[in-house]
């Protein structure tokens, strides 16, 4: 039981502050697809898939394309068909209709899998009216904004009525351990469109998720999702799978990739590339109410105000911990959510919120949850099962937290 805990708790680490050197920079397609897509074929995701009833979203999609006949009703399938699979999931995850199959219901697998079965069959569709690879692009796009909750985002009218917007991840880490589930992605569809209890009334809760790709991020599809979202809503969060045994609340996020390889086995290492570069902040900060949320019995993990970064002073060459946030004049190296697309998301959130001059008047910023392990009997991914009650358990209870964490900030 030991042996495999040191190994998550070093694992955690690596992922949030990229110790380890990066590996080489692999090519983002193969011949049947992305790297991602390529995944499919092993024998995990396809038993997720049957075990979910998810395993029919490829085929239904088929035919939805097969019915095209011309751009502009292959652009309509597309977005009909990415909504239904967003709707489904979410469904699945909060209990209303049929489960599909044995795989617990929290579980945020399903969606993850089929989409890319969709987008493979997307990228391999020849239509009889032709079709230039800039409108395939284009209609990839429209899959995955709309299979991620992006298109679906509304709030009732009307006051009395907090509004808070989350956002999760995509299983990560795959070709170490292909059947991993992220956290963040299942409290995204644990917790869209469902109301919470505060002091101050009652809160309701939108959420998307966001691929584990660097290109994606570079692309801008952080800003595309949150800019008409954040002048609106009463508080936001980011939220990815951090440490193991606690939650943490990050204090200080940085403007620096370190290059540990995405979903398509891709590095890329250097400055966050945002628009509007000459005004781009070394740092940005939380704005989420850390001390109360910290103070408070939100559940059975522990949750820390984490303050520490990784800079380079100024005038100096060398970076250093800074366990008390960064100095003044200093270049970013690793936020306090490391230098991986979790910190990243979190700078892009919350320097858009600066950009909107939000900084005084909206709460914001990233939680980090624990890391989401198997049993310890089920740590080989070679021998071990897809789930198991101790799995399960841990989602279950990680979710529920993160959720009285929302409603404790408000």
């Amino acid at each position: 039981m030991r042996a495999p805990r040191v190994r998550l708790t070093v694992l955690g680490v690596v992922l949030l502050t990229g110790l380890t050197a990066p590996l080489p920079a692999a090519a983002a397609t193969t011949a049947t697809g992305t790297v991602e897509e390529a995944r499919l074929d092993r024998a995990a995701p396809r038993e997720i898939l049957r075990r979910s009833g998810f395993d029919e979203a490829a085929p239904r999609f088929e035919r939805a394309l097969a019915g095209a006949r011309t751009y502009g009703q292959a652009e309509r399938a597309v977005a009909r068909e990415g909504a239904r699979l967003w709707r489904r999931a979410v469904d699945r995850v909060q209990g209303r209709g049929p489960a599909g199959g044995d795989l617990s219901r929290d579980d945020d697998r399903p969606l993850y899998w089929a989409r890319l079965s969709m987008t493979r069959e997307l990228r391999s569709w020849e239509p009889g009216f032709g079709l230039s690879e800039t409108r395939r692009a284009s209609l990839l796009d429209r899959l995955d904004r709309a299979s991620r909750g992006q298109d679906d985002i509304g709030y009732p009218r009307g006051k009395g009525l907090k509004r808070v917007f989350v956002t999760g991840f995509d299983p990560f880490q795959l070709d170490i351990d292909v059947r991993r589930s992220n956290p963040s992605g299942a409290a995204a569809l644990a917790l869209d469109g469902t109301v919470v209890r505060t002091a101050d009334g009652p809160a309701r809760i939108e959420a998307v998720t966001f691929p584990v790709l660097w290109k994606d991020f570079a692309d801008g599809t952080v800003e595309r999702a949150l800019k008409g979202v954040l002048p609106k809503v009463d508080l936001f969060t980011t939220v990815s799978q951090g440490r193991v045994g606690r939650f943490d609340i990050e204090r200080t996020n940085g403007a620096w990739r370190g290059g540990y390889p995405d979903n398509d086995n891709v590095s890329d290492t250097g400055t966050v590339p945002v628009g509007d570069p000459a005004t781009q902040p070394q740092w940005t900060s939380t704005t989420l109410p850390y001390a109360r949320i910290t103070a408070a019995d939100t559940g059975s993990f522990p949750v820390y105000d984490h303050t520490s970064v990784t800079e380079i002073p100024a005038g100096a060459t060398d970076p250093v911990v800074r366990p008390d946030g960064p100095t003044p004049g200093s270049t970013a190296r690793a936020g306090g959510g490391g230098d991986y697309l979790s910190n990243e998301i979190a700078y892009r959130a919350t320097l858009l919120r600066d950009r909107l001059g939000l900084h005084d008047s909206l709460p914001g910023g990233h939680v980090h949850t624990p890391v989401l392990q198997f049993a310890g009997t089920n740590t080989d991914p070679a021998t071990g099962t897809v789930t198991d009650p101790e799995f399960v358990r841990n989602r279950v209870a990680i979710v529920a937290q993160l959720r009285a964490i929302v409603a404790t900030a408000l």
